[in-house]
């Protein structure tokens, strides 16, 4: 019940479609009654009165314009549920990619990509048959079978009472069944997401396979995984084909007894031809959306079951911030980011990843966070960049709380430039103006050419236009890397995060990419994930971080000479920090 509340809620602004439905759905039930005594005239007239076609033309000529009448209306009903349908789906997936967008990489990791991929296409799309099938033969079915029986009572209240009696059977065997098929369906989804997740990390991992000599192993777990995702589908066309079965059987013999009650009180004289000949043909008219309900039922089940799924990931993401009332913060010269006693936990650890953190980043300072893996400075960069919020504590800007700025325009100040930058199966110059949709070529050049990325563009045939592939397949680790940088030269924020940019490459290609680095950092605010020794070195200022807490603060010189956890660190690692 709660998630056909859900359900029902997504259709928002689209409401006036299901009126629409509802309407037109009315008017063809009217046209049915109103064709079942056209055609029950004419042929009292022509076959029992004698009449000839001059005397039925004007009954065969208003039977043929409402026959067309009445398949435009069925033909509307089918246009209006696809129009729903899609308008639905689309707003659902904008949705929830504002909500994956807004949650951030801190939200997205705990999820298997494979999963979230197939949720958000296969998943949404789904619905589609839940939206353009099962929810208008709802309306359908509660609208028509109440026009004909309103229509019918008047002509014979023995069949009316018939058609009362047996028409709950259908919907009580499709609850009945349905129940059965829920969980069969649901179980059927969850192969299916399984075996999504399962496919991607075996494309993304066959490098890796074929290396190890392991692909025709892996061969025979995905033939299993497809195995069982064919008998879960097998079982739900099982159950979906026993269902229609039984509500064809039903509907029937419902048909059967009012057409033997109308026969015999024909053949002794209890009831007139065109009355009876009235209630026969809207008998199955009758019938017919109930039966249509049953089937589109289990054609909706599938989208059910997506649904528990999508209102899942929905509900594990954060809430997109109404930015009406929040403050457009410019970060400019002389101001200041302050961490005050932040903490925060993950929900899936035991222990806290950040305890009671205090320090403060000043305009054009370069701050490195050091220390071992697990121990807070990812976290730290996500919460300046409001992907996760402070359970305690606060993050201030100058005199205000992050809590308190638009989000949206917070990030667009803060350009980030990691170990492993993203890059979309698109053209390079996509993939550089995500940074900045706006830039114009003089910019896009520009920053091309301080990120030294011309010479890789100059050995790519179709220069900008060059196809990159999933994850920049086409480029080395370096070429990525610059793409990186001239990303963040193309945005030009103010607020620089680094992840180590250069932690992968080798030391010919490291002194290359520094020189666009520094370039990049002159005169911004910086805050840099630091690992290597030559990085961290050329901070302002260091703070050290263990088990989530600052245990030391200062430059390289200071720190190496209070020969503490940061020494330890420095003289661990061999270079490394």
């Amino acid at each position: 019940m709660k998630l056909d509340k859900r359900l029902l809620g997504l259709l928002g602004a689209e409401r006036w479609l299901m009126l629409l439905i509802g309407g037109v759905s009315l008017a063809a039930a009217i046209l049915i009654v109103l064709q079942a005594r056209l055609l029950s005239r004419i042929l009292t007239a022509v076959f029992l009165q004698g009449q000839d076609l001059n005397a039925a033309a004007l009954w065969l000529i208003s039977l043929l314009l409402v026959g067309a009448l009445r398949a435009g209306a069925a033909g509307g009903v089918e246009v209006i549920s696809g129009w729903l349908a899609v308008k639905v789906k689309e707003s659902l997936r904008r949705t929830l990619l504002n909500r994956l967008l807004d949650g951030g990489p801190a939200y997205i990791r705990q999820e298997n990509s494979g999963e979230v991929s197939n949720t958000f296409t296969n998943g949404v799309e789904a619905l589609d048959a839940y939206y353009s099938q099962y929810l208008p033969q709802l309306v359908i079915a509660a609208i028509t079978p109440l026009t004909v029986l309103l229509a019918v009572f008047p002509l014979d209240w023995l069949s009316g009472l018939i058609f009362l009696l047996t028409a709950p059977l259908i919907p009580i065997f499709m609850v009945l069944i349905g129940k059965g098929s829920e969980s069969i369906t649901r179980r059927q989804w969850q192969a299916l997401s399984r075996m999504s997740a399962f496919f991607l990390d075996t494309l993304q991992g066959l490098k890796e396979l074929k290396q190890w000599n392991r692909s025709r192993g892996h061969a025979e777990r995905i033939s299993r995984v497809s195995e069982d995702y064919r008998r879960k589908t097998m079982g739900v066309l099982r159950v979906t084909f026993l269902s229609a079965f039984v509500l064809e059987m039903v509907a029937t013999i419902s048909t059967a007894v009012v057409a033997v009650q109308i026969g015999l009180r024909l053949l002794y004289g209890l009831m007139q031809f065109e009355q009876a000949f009235v209630v026969l043909l809207l008998a199955p008219e009758f019938y017919q959306p109930l039966r249509l309900l049953g089937q589109r039922f289990h054609a909706g089940m599938s989208g059910v079951s997506a649904a528990n799924r999508i209102f899942a990931l929905l509900d594990s993401l954060p809430t997109r911030a109404d930015s009406a009332g929040r403050k457009d913060l410019t970060f400019k010269s002389g101001d200041l980011i302050r961490f005050e006693n932040v903490c925060f936990q993950y929900h899936h650890r035991e222990t806290a990843a950040l305890k009671g953190i205090n320090f403060e980043i000043r305009s054009g300072e370069m701050l490195a966070l050091v220390g071992n893996s697990g121990s807070g400075k990812t976290t730290i960069a996500h919460l300046l960049m409001g992907f996760i919020q402070p359970q305690q504590g606060r993050i201030w800007i100058n005199q205000h709380s992050l809590e308190e700025i638009d989000l949206l325009k917070w990030r667009q100040q803060i350009a980030w430039v990691g170990q492993r930058p993203y890059i979309m199966n698109g053209t390079l110059r996509d993939n550089l103006l995500l940074a900045a949709p706006q830039a114009g070529e003089s910019e896009l050049q520009m920053a091309i050419r301080q990120a030294k990325l011309e010479e890789v563009i100059a050995r790519l045939p179709e220069g900008l236009g060059a196809l990159l592939g999933e994850e920049g397949a086409k480029f080395s680790s370096g070429e990525i890397q610059r793409l990186a940088l001239a990303r963040a030269f193309l945005k030009n924020a103010p607020i620089i995060i680094l992840d180590e940019p250069t932690a992968h490459l080798d030391a010919a290609l490291e002194r290359i990419l520094e020189e666009s680095i520094r370039s990049l950092c002159a005169g911004r605010t910086v805050l840099m994930i630091a690992h290597r020794l030559p990085t961290v070195m050329r901070a302002d200022r260091i703070l050290v971080l263990r088990d989530g807490q600052v245990v030391e603060e200062g430059n390289h010189s200071q720190l190496i000479q209070e020969n503490g956890y940061y020494a330890s660190l420095v003289r661990g690692y061999g270079g490394r920090a």
